[in-house]
């Protein structure tokens, strides 16, 4: 609109006039703050004194000592007086620890005619039930004994109850004894361990360990009376005790 005004002019005051024209309507547009306007923001707001201050002081103050003194202290709650479970009999702690301790502890290295077994048959729940089985009734019948290497599941209960499941009535000694898995070099379940009579441990690492000569031993999933036969024919040092468990385990 301003350009067709300029139409027939003379060139240069009118390209002054263009451009001098968006400046002056920017200016007339634009608001100016007064001395007024600054005075009504400033009324708007009230001015923070010191009598708010202390009011406010005086509402958030932390408690006195005298007024914390005159607070009731909670009790002490009675320990003693509440209430016992419902059914079933105090825990023996002591029994259960002796327990414990009975069932777990590997039995004290003396040799095959002190506390340790002459026989060992090393076994794991892992294996199958008809296995588990057979080597049961043939350790109840020969005397010999089933040597697991861990409790079950981490549970000592656990342990008892499937233990208890498995033996049912019949005779058996079973132990707990992982350090024997390393003694004897047990490395697959299971395995026979026919340990010569006399023989003495010594000390290896963590362990006591018997000389490779004073035991032998059959891995493997057979019955004890195979395993015995085995060492009888291929270990004539042992045939005398491997006889002697076979003839047990004939009658």
């Amino acid at each position: 609109m301003w350009v067709s005004r300029c139409k027939g002019r003379i060139g240069l005051w009118c390209a002054v006039l263009a451009l001098a024209g968006p400046f002056e309507l920017l200016a007339q547009s634009e608001s100016t703050v007064t001395d007024a306007d600054i005075e009504r923001a400033r009324n708007a707001v009230p001015p923070v004194t010191e009598k708010d201050i202390e009011a406010a002081r005086q509402r958030y103050r932390m408690p006195t000592d005298e007024e914390l003194d005159r607070v009731p202290l909670p009790s002490i709650p009675n320990v003693d007086a509440l209430p016992a479970p419902i059914g079933g009999r105090a825990i023996d702690l002591e029994s259960v620890a002796k327990g414990y301790r009975d069932f777990v502890a590997p039995r004290t290295v003396e040799g095959a005619s002190g506390a340790l077994p002459t026989l060992l048959v090393f076994v794991s729940f892992s294996m199958p039930s008809a296995t588990l089985e057979r080597l049961v009734d043939q350790a109840a019948r020969s005397e010999a004994t089933l040597v697991i290497r861990g409790l079950v599941d981490g549970s000592l209960q656990g342990t008892v109850a499937r233990v208890h499941r498995l033996i049912g009535n019949r005779r058996v000694a079973f132990e707990i004894d992982p350090q024997a898995f390393d003694r004897f070099a047990v490395r697959v379940t299971p395995t026979f361990v026919l340990l010569q009579r006399g023989a003495v441990a010594r000390p290896c690492g963590a362990v006591q360990c018997y000389p490779i000569e004073a035991f032998a031993s059959v891995r493997g999933d057979v019955s004890l009376d195979y395993a015995l036969e085995y060492i009888r024919r291929s270990a004539p040092s042992f045939s005398e005790e491997a006889a002697g468990y076979l003839r047990k385990l004939g009658s």
